[in-house]
C-alpha cells in the first residue's frame, strides 16, 4: 500500500505522476494516417535514395573528357544516340563521341558521368521536339555535374528516421520515397472523461433552475486530442458514491489507458472520489499547492491511472495543462512533454497566497520583447478569460506578488514564430 502524498508542490506531483506513467507499446499503420505521431523505432532505409544515379537537369548525358575543351567560340559536337526519360532508362551505353538526351530524374546511362543542361547546348528545348542527330556544346563540365548519385540523400542500410521523431509532412515524404507503406508508431492514449455532480445538465437541453450546463468533459476531450490521444466521452455521475462507482467501472469497463473525472475531488459532503477511487484501486496523490485547482488527485482504478480533476473549469483545464497533458504526451512517445515556456513582461501587477499560481493571459510581441496581459477576471470560473487567453503567467511559489512592468515567465499555447508574426516580426 502507497502513502497518500498530500498538498505537495506542482513540481513534486508531476515528478511522482511521470514516474509512473510510460510510453505505450507500438503499433504500425499507414502513412496517411501518421501525421504528427511519433516513430517507435528507428527506421533503417531498406535501399538507397534516390536508388539510382540520376540526372538533376533536362540536358545531355555526356562523358566529360569529352567535352573538356567545349566553349562558345569552339563548341564540341556529339552524336545524339538516344534518350533517357522518367521511368524510361536508355538501354545502352554512352560511347566516345557521343551523348544521350536525358530529361531530370532519369536514370544516368552506363558510360555517362556528367550532364550538360540542354541550356549549354544549341538544342532550343521545348516539349515534343524531335531528337536532334547531334548537338553543339558550348560549355566543359566536371565528373558528377548535374548529377544526383545513388544514396545521396539516404544509404541502403542507414537510419532515416529516429525514434522519437514526430511525423511531420516531410517525414511522411520521405518514408514513401524509401517505399514504406506502413510507419510503426506510439500508440495514440485512449481517454476516458467523466463528470459528477447534480447540478450539471448536458447541453442543448432545457435548464432547470439552480442547474448549470456541463463544460469540463468538452474542454478536457478537446485537451486530450490536442495533446494527441483519443478522447471517450462518458456521463455525468450523481453526487452518490454508487453511481460514481458505477459511472468509473463502465469506465474501466472500455480498455482506456487514463481515467479523468471532474468534481468530487475536494473535501465537501458530497465529494467521493477519494472514497470510491480506493474501493477499487489506490490513491497516490491528494491536493497540490497550486492555484487554480488545489482539489486535485491521481491514483489508480482497476490499475488503469486515475486523475480527479477540480469541477471549476478552469481549475480543471489548468491541472489538465499541468499534470494530465504531460502524460498524454508522454505515453504518446513525444520526446518533450513540455510546453514552451518565455519570460514575459507584466502590463499590470499579479498577485496570489503563496501557491503556484497560473493567470490567463493574453501574451504579445511588442517593442522588441513578449509582454502579458491579463485575459479577463481571474476566477476558476470565469470561462472568457480562458477564452480569450494563448497562454499562462506563472507566479512561483512563496512569490506573493509582482508588480507591473516585472517579468515573470509564461507558458505559451502557440508557437512563437506564429506570435511574433501577429505583430510583424519575423
Amino acid at each position: 500500500m502507497f502513502q497518500i502524498q498530500e498538498w505537495i508542490s506542482v513540481q513534486e506531483a508531476r515528478r511522482l505522476i511521470l514516474s509512473e506513467c510510460h510510453p505505450l507499446p507500438p503499433e504500425s499503420v499507414p502513412l496517411s494516417q501518421a501525421r504528427g505521431r511519433v516513430v517507435a523505432e528507428d527506421i533503417r532505409a531498406e535501399r538507397d535514395l534516390p536508388p539510382f544515379p540520376n540526372s538533376a537537369m533536362d540536358g545531355y548525358a555526356v562523358r566529360a573528357e569529352d567535352v573538356r575543351a567545349a566553349s562558345r567560340d569552339r563548341p564540341v559536337r556529339l552524336q545524339v544516340r538516344g534518350e533517357a526519360a522518367a521511368g524510361h532508362p536508355f538501354s545502352s551505353a554512352v560511347e566516345p563521341g557521343t551523348a544521350v538526351r536525358i530529361a531530370t530524374g532519369a536514370p544516368l546511362p552506363n558510360g555517362a558521368d556528367a550532364v550538360i543542361p540542354v541550356e549549354d547546348t544549341d538544342d532550343v528545348g521545348g516539349p515534343g521536339r524531335p531528337l536532334p542527330q547531334e548537338i553543339a556544346v558550348f560549355q566543359p563540365a566536371q565528373p558528377g555535374q548535374c548529377i544526383r548519385p545513388a544514396g545521396e540523400d539516404v544509404a541502403r542500410g542507414a537510419v532515416a528516421l529516429e525514434r522519437g521523431t514526430i511525423l511531420t509532412p516531410g517525414a511522411l515524404a520521405l518514408l514513401a520515397a524509401l517505399g514504406r507503406l506502413e510507419v510503426p508508431v506510439h500508440r495514440r492514449p485512449r481517454v476516458a472523461v467523466l463528470a459528477i455532480g447534480d447540478e450539471l445538465i448536458e447541453p442543448g437541453r432545457p435548464l432547470p433552475s439552480g442547474c448549470i450546463y456541463e463544460t469540463n468533459r468538452t474542454a478536457l476531450a478537446a485537451q486530450a486530442a490536442e495533446a494527441g490521444a483519443e478522447p471517450l466521452l462518458l456521463g455525468i455521475a450523481r453526487d452518490d458514491p454508487e453511481d460514481l462507482q458505477r459511472l468509473l467501472d463502465e469506465a474501466a469497463a472500455h480498455y482506456p489507458d487514463l481515467i479523468i473525472s471532474s468534481a468530487g475531488a475536494s473535501v465537501g459532503a458530497y465529494d467521493w472520489v477519494k472514497e470510491i477511487v480506493r474501493r477499487r484501486g489506490e490513491l497516490r496523490l491528494w491536493k497540490v499547492r497550486i492555484r487554480p485547482g488545489k482539489p486535485f488527485a491521481f491514483g489508480h482504478y482497476w490499475g488503469i491511472p486515475f486523475f480527479g480533476l477540480p469541477g471549476n473549469p478552469v481549475s480543471a483545464m489548468i491541472t489538465f495543462e499541468q499534470f494530465v497533458r504531460p502524460v498524454l504526451r508522454r505515453m504518446s512517445g513525444y520526446p518533450r512533454w513540455e510546453r514552451p515556456r518565455i519570460a514575459v513582461h507584466l502590463a499590470e501587477p499579479i498577485s496570489s497566497d503563496g501557491r503556484e499560481t497560473y493567470f490567463r493571459a493574453h501574451i504579445f510581441y511588442e517593442d522588441g520583447r513578449f509582454q502579458a496581459q491579463l485575459s479577463g477576471l481571474q476566477g476558476s470560473h470565469i470561462l472568457s478569460a480562458m477564452a480569450r487567453a494563448n497562454g499562462l503567467v506563472i507566479l512561483p511559489e512563496g512569490v506573493p506578488a509582482l508588480p507591473a512592468g516585472a517579468t515573470a515567465m509564461a507558458e505559451v499555447w502557440v508557437d512563437l514564430q506564429d506570435l511574433m508574426g501577429l505583430s510583424g516580426i519575423s
